[in-house]
C-alpha cells in the first residue's frame, strides 16, 4: 500500500470515464495525540526531522512529547509554555495540537503523487464518528444513492471542533467548513460529476466508532481497519458479494475476514446491525436539514430520502449479518 495524500484530492472525469485525483497538497498534518508508534508507526518516523509541531509538550533535551505518544516524562514544559509533570491534572499537549511534514518523508509516500494526470479512483469512503446507529461499513446502491450518503453524513464533534465533544453535528461530505458555496448546490455538482462517468466509483459509509453498552468502541481500529479495506477492495474487483439492506449494501456473511481477530461473541453482529429504529430517528434530522436549503435542494435528493423512508418501513431491526468466523 501507498500513499498518495491523506487530507485532499480535487477530483475530474477522465477520457476513460473514470473518476482521477490529484493530492494538491506537499505533504500532512495530523492531530499529535493519540499518535503513537502503535497507532500510527508511519507517521512517528516522518515526523522525525523538518516538522512543524503547534501547541504540543517540549521535553528538557528539545524533543516533544503529547499524550499517547509513550510513557509521559518526568516534567515538561507544556503547550502554555508552564512547566508540567504527570501529576498535573491538564494535559501537556492541547488536544487539538499539530504536526505538518514533508509527503516525501512518509515511508509509504508513492512518486504517483506528483503524477499530472492523477491516479483513477476505484472508491470513495465517508466516514463518521459516531457511538450508535452507523455500521461499521456499508455500500451504496448507485451513484446517486451515494451522493445522498455523502450528504447526509452526521458526526459526533470532537477536539478539532468548536463547542460542545459529542454533539451529532450535520457535516455533508465533511466539506461543511471548507465549502465556498450553497451546500444544495454542491450536491447538485456531485450528481452532475456522476452522469458523466461509465465507471463511477463505489460509495461507502463506514464508522470505526461505534460503541457498545458498556462505552468502550467495538471495533479494535487502527490496523484492523484494513479488513475492511480488504472488503471494499473485494467489493471494487467483483471478488465478494454483499447483502441488501434498507440503508445498503453489507458485507454477505463470512465475506468480511475476521480471523485471528479476538472479537468477543456478538460484536460482530452488533457492529453490521441496520437499526432500523436508529435510522428512522434519524431521518427526520436529515429532513431539516434538507429544508434548510429550500429550493436549492436538487430533487434528486428528496427522492432518495423518500425511497429510504419507504424502505425502512418494510425493514424490522435485526443483525443485517451473523457473525464470521
Amino acid at each position: 500500500m501507498w500513499t498518495i495524500g491523506d487530507d485532499i484530492a480535487w477530483l475530474r472525469p477522465g477520457r476513460d470515464g473514470r473518476l482521477y485525483a490529484v493530492n494538491p497538497e506537499a505533504g500532512f498534518f495530523g492531530v499529535a495525540p493519540g499518535t503513537s508508534r502503535r497507532s500510527n508507526p508511519n507517521a512517528l518516523a516522518m515526523v522525525q526531522r523538518n516538522t512543524v509541531f503547534t501547541n504540543v509538550a517540549l521535553r528538557p533535551d528539545g524533543t516533544v512529547w503529547w499524550e499517547g505518544m509513550e510513557e509521559p516524562p518526568a516534567e515538561c514544559t507544556d503547550w502554555r509554555g508552564q512547566r508540567w509533570t504527570p501529576a498535573n491534572s491538564e494535559p501537556a499537549a492541547h488536544p487539538n495540537s499539530r504536526f505538518t511534514v514533508p509527503v516525501q518523508q512518509n515511508p509509504s509516500y508513492s512518486n504517483q503523487w506528483n503524477n499530472p494526470e492523477g491516479v483513477p479512483i476505484s472508491a470513495i469512503l465517508f466516514g463518521a464518528r459516531r457511538a450508535k446507529v452507523v455500521p461499521l461499513i456499508y455500500e451504496s446502491f448507485d451513484w446517486q444513492h451515494g451522493t445522498f450518503l455523502g450528504a447526509t453524513v452526521a458526526s459526533e464533534t470532537t477536539a478539532a471542533a468548536t463547542g460542545a465533544v459529542g454533539v451529532v453535528r450535520r457535516d455533508p461530505f465533511a466539506m461543511l467548513p471548507f465549502c465556498g458555496y450553497n451546500m444544495g448546490d454542491y450536491f447538485g455538482h456531485w450528481l452532475r460529476v456522476g452522469t458523466g462517468l461509465s465507471n463511477a466509483p463505489k460509495i461507502f459509509r463506514m464508522n470505526w466508532f461505534g460503541r457498545g453498552e458498556d462505552g468502550r468502541f467495538l471495533w479494535p481500529g487502527f490496523g484492523e481497519n484494513l479488513r475492511v479495506l480488504k472488503w471494499i477492495i473485494d467489493r471494487c474487483d467483483g471478488r465478494t458479494g454483499a447483502r441488501e439492506t434498507a440503508i445498503g449494501l453489507l458485507p454477505e456473511p463470512g465475506s468480511l475476514d475476521v480471523s485471528g481477530l479476538d472479537l468477543p461473541d456478538g460484536v460482530l453482529d452488533k457492529l453490521l446491525f441496520v437499526d432500523t429504529e436508529g435510522w428512522r430517528s434519524a431521518l427526520r434530522g436529515q429532513e431539516e436539514f434538507f429544508v434548510k436549503l429550500g429550493g436549492r435542494l436538487p430533487e434528486e435528493m428528496w427522492r432518495e430520502h423518500e425511497a429510504f423512508k419507504a424502505r425502512l418501513r418494510q425493514a424490522r431491526s435485526r443483525p443485517a449479518v451473523p457473525a464470521a468466523v
